[in-house]
Parts: C-alpha cells; structure tokens; sequence
C-alpha cells in the first residue's frame, strides 16, 4: 500500500521520536535488566546439598556389605557459603553502579536520537524548499523554451542559439532530479527516528538566533560527560570487590548420617574458611588492576571534557560564519540577482539582449535562491544542534 504522508512540526518529530525510537527502548530495557539484577545482588549463594555413601568396605571379608559394619552410613547434609560482609557490601555497590551507568546510557541515547531527530527535519524541511525553488524556476521558464526555435525562424537569433535552452533545460533537470533524491533520503533519515513511513516537514523551522541563554553552557550538564559520575562509581565499586578478597570467606555445613540401627545413627557440624594467605601473588594484582581502572576513568573524564570544549568553541565559530554568509547571501547577493534578471527580462522586451542572455540571469537567480537555501539550511542545522547539544532541554 502506498505510504501516507503525514506531516509533523519540529516539536512534533521529536516528541514521536521520544516516544518511538528503538534505540530509546532498548536503554529503557537496559535500566529495567539492571534494576532486576540488583536485587539478588550481595545476597548469599544458593546452599548446597550433599549426600553420599561413607565407609562402604569394597575389600576383606566385609566388601559389598552392609549389615553388621559399624562404620558405613548413609549422609545426608547441606552446606552454607558465607562471603564476606566486605564482598556482599562490595557487589551490592557493583549492583547499584550498573543501574547508575544503565540510566546514563538512556540519558545519552535519548540526547542522541533529539539531536538527529532535529536535524533530520531541518534537512527534509530544506530539501522541501529547495524542490519548490527549482519547480518555480522550471514553471517561470516554460514559456521561454519555444522562444529560441521561433527567434530562429524569424532571423532574430542565430541558429545555433536554438541549442543552448535545450542543453540548459537538460542541466535543470538533472539538478530538479538530484533534489528529489535528497529529498527521498532526508525523508527516509526522519522515518528511521520517528518511524513514520512518509513524513512530511510542516510548520516554521526553530528560531536560528541562539540567545544569551543559551550561549552560557555548562559543560558538566551534558550527558556524555554525567556517564562519567557512575562509570567512576562502577570502578570504585569494583575495586572494593577487589579488596574485598583479601577478607576470609566461611562455609558452614551439617550433616546426618544413618548406619545400622545397632550403633545408631551420626549427626555432623563443620565450617571451613578460605585462607587469603598468598596475596601479593593472588588479591594484590587484581586490586592494582581495578586500581588503575578506576584512575583511567578520571582521565578519560578529563579528556572528554577537553574534547567538548574545543567542539564548543569550534560549533560557536562556525555557527558565526555560516549566520554572515547568510545573510550576505540573502540580503547582498541575492537581491543583485533578482535586479540582474528582471533587467535581462527588460532588456529581451526591447531587443537588446537575446534569450540566453535571459536564461543565464534566470539561472544565476536559481542557484542564488539555492545557495541562500543552502546557507540557511547550515544556520538552521548549526542551531537546532547546538540547541538540543548544548542548551537546557538536552
């Protein structure tokens, strides 16, 4: 069945992406899978339950009997570990770090997919625009494509002159046909975050001039950066967990053993403990490890935050140059062009200019509507990532 466009304003898009994003989904199921492990987490292991045949004799006179043998019984018992309250507290604290960490994730996608959302609209919004510009420009100079022929039938212009609209009109139709392909793919890149099959951009673009508020940026609100906070207390976490394995771990166990009725029947208690006698050997490298995992957490904190600052700095900038070369192309650049094509068009009525002279101004018109689209579209692509990137509502 053919797809139904369905158009959606710039909020509207990302509230569908919020609400229907895969990758948005999967984080949630991400915290949901963490919050669910955390709850068997520092609690003790499952006991063990033992049986068994003692002092059954297998040579002498007695072997393979079981009457009348004082020491054969039948056991029956179960056995507790016992870790640490070090290493309960420990995985316990592992635990709730994952869910920190879980939730970071979500908190990142969901500042990923607005981001792309965003931009995805602008770009079909503009591949919109751009279409109708080439359509106005292909429907303002449909007349004009059968003047050349009848200039030449009337000894007004030279025959080869009758060539240049047919390669031009060839050349506008490549490019109307480049336009429709990226206005398919800007659609296709909208469909893929808000899962409609055919959406159309509707309504204005978000403002483009970004204001005092939201050119003062904090950096440590970003949530690429926030992740840092849990990762470094799953790395604390877990080298507790290492430095817990220098504590004694116990395991308690009772037992009941029946023989023949005639020496009655045995009960058992015991513990055992695990003896971290070796541990420069055994715990120490495994704490020097989770050790310098947790300081690589700090550094890659720090070079993060090193690598926003000179995006930051870097989008700033260029977001500056592409708003002036904007608004030299709207306000200097294009207007020339417009008065350059209607004196053409004058110039033609009163015979003083040939129709590819015409054309040419029409055409240099065309593509200076499109490069002012073009700049506009980097202005307003430049703000709507800086917005969603940097400003309050990531």
């Amino acid at each position: 069945m053919p797809a139904q466009a369905e158009p959606q304003t710039f909020e509207e898009a990302l509230a569908r992406a919020a609400a229907d994003a895969p990758g948005l989904r999967a984080g949630a199921l991400g915290v949901e899978a963490a919050e669910a492990s955390a709850e068997a987490a520092g609690r003790l292991p499952d006991p063990r339950l033992k049986f068994g045949l003692n002092g059954f004799p297998v040579t002498g006179p007695a072997a393979g009997q079981f009457d009348e043998i004082m020491m054969t019984n039948v056991q029956v018992g179960i056995q507790q570990d016992v870790p640490s309250r070090a290493r309960r507290r420990a995985e316990r604290s592992v635990a709730e770090a994952d869910i920190g960490v879980a939730r970071a994730r979500e908190d990142i996608a969901q500042w990923q997919v607005r981001a792309a959302t965003g931009q995805a609209w602008i770009d079909l919004y503009y591949a919109g625009r751009r279409l109708e510009v080439i359509d106005d420009l292909l429907a303002s100079l449909a007349p004009l494509w059968e003047t050349a022929p009848a200039g030449v039938a009337s000894g007004t212009n030279r025959p080869a002159q009758s060539l240049g609209p047919v390669e031009l009109r060839a050349e506008l139709d490549d490019r109307h046909d480049g336009l429709r392909l990226d206005f398919a793919k800007a659609r296709a890149e909208l469909s893929r975050w808000t899962g409609d099959p055919a959406p159309v951009a509707s309504g204005p673009p978000p403002a483009m001039d970004l204001g005092p508020a939201v050119l003062d940026v904090d950096l440590d609100g970003l949530p690429v950066l926030r992740a840092y906070r849990p990762l470094r207390d799953r790395a604390e976490a877990d080298l507790d967990l290492a430095r817990a394995g220098r504590r004694p771990d116990w395991s308690f166990e009772a037992s009941y053993a029946r023989r023949d009725p005639m020496f009655g029947d045995l009960v058992s208690v015991g513990a055992s403990v695990r003896l971290p006698l070796f541990q420069g050997n055994r715990q120490e490298p495994v704490i020097s490890a989770r050790s310098a995992d947790a300081r690589r957490v700090t550094a890659e904190r720090e070079a993060a935050e090193r690598e926003w600052t000179a995006t930051l700095q870097g989008d700033l900038a260029g977001y500056e140059v592409a708003r002036t070369r904007w608004v030299r192309a709207r306000d200097v650049v294009l207007p020339n062009l417009r008065t350059r094509a209607d004196l053409e068009t004058a110039s033609y009525g009163a015979g003083r200019a040939g129709i590819m002279e015409v054309l040419d101004a029409f055409t240099a018109l065309a593509n200076g509507r499109l490069d002012a689209l073009d700049k506009e579209a980097d202005v307003a692509r430049r703000a709507v990532r800086f917005t969603l990137t940097y400003g309050s509502d990531q």
